[in-house]
């Protein structure tokens, strides 16, 4: 049997996602994308799946597209790889993934490496990351969410400074940009990024899901629009189970022990 594309683990609620083709520096081909997408659909269906952590095996996170093999696959209606229990990691089609992702990249991060980046929530990257969104060398657009998201994360003029050059930018740069969150020690990227995936999986699971569903309601929808889902979402929230632990805990100087319910 050949080994999988992407490497699936559990470990407690957090799901860790592994891309798993070091010998082309985790270049995405179509088996790829999909065992990614099927990936996501997991994370998103179990219910004791908390928070997702994106990383990579080898010494470079991803070279981008295996254009090769997905070139041809680009028909009249794009390219289609998501099945049908999968979600789309770039989060530009389909269903909407409503649990956090944090993400750690190191080495080479181009193209969907970067727009990975973007539609997850926080990024640990290796202080060695070179970083590049250089569709436009290719003869082709960014299609995963990058000409919407990274203008929004880092500015305009920044943006489109390496959108439609395809320069190439280190770790300084993107954590100066916003685009990562934290630098760290070259091979400590995965280790720190399971630490905050731990403790964004310690709290309250609906209370995670809710914030970060209104967040993404006001990028997606305006701020009115999230701000008349505050007082709702805080009412379902207060008659939780979670909500009368967490009230417990705080009278009590105990500590939480969040169920999801």
């Amino acid at each position: 049997m050949t080994e999988p594309k992407i490497l699936v683990e559990r470990r407690g609620h957090i799901l860790l996602i592994g891309l798993n083709r070091p010998e082309k520096r985790n270049a995405a081909d179509f088996e790829l994308l999909s065992q990614l997408a099927d990936a996501y659909g997991e994370l998103e269906r179990d219910p004791e799946l908390r928070v997702g952590l994106m990383h990579a095996v080898g010494d470079h996170f991803t070279a981008g597209l295996d254009l090769a093999d997905l070139g041809p696959r680009i028909g009249r209606d794009g390219l289609s790889f998501v099945g049908e229990h999968g979600i789309d990691p770039w989060q530009v089609s389909g269903r909407q993934l409503t649990k956090p992702v944090v993400i750690a990249v190191q080495g080479t991060c181009l193209t969907l490496g970067i727009e990975l980046m973007l539609a997850s929530d926080i990024v640990v990257a290796a202080a060695g990351t070179r970083f590049g969104q250089i569709e436009v060398t290719r003869g082709i657009l960014p299609f995963g969410g990058a000409t919407l998201r990274f203008p929004r994360a880092v500015g305009w003029g920044n943006a489109m400074r390496y959108i439609l050059t395809g320069d190439l930018f280190d770790a300084a740069e993107a954590h100066r940009l916003g685009l990562v969150q934290e630098v760290v020690d070259d091979g400590t990227q995965f280790d720190r990024a399971l630490e905050l995936a731990e403790r964004v999986a310690a709290q309250a699971p609906l209370a995670v899901q809710a914030a970060l569903a209104n967040a993404k309601r006001a990028v997606r929808d305006g701020d009115a629009a999230a701000e008349a889902d505050l007082q709702p979402a805080l009412v379902r929230l207060v008659g939780s189970e979670d909500a009368r632990i967490g009230m417990e805990a705080f009278l009590t100087r105990t500590e939480t022990q969040f169920v999801g319910r």
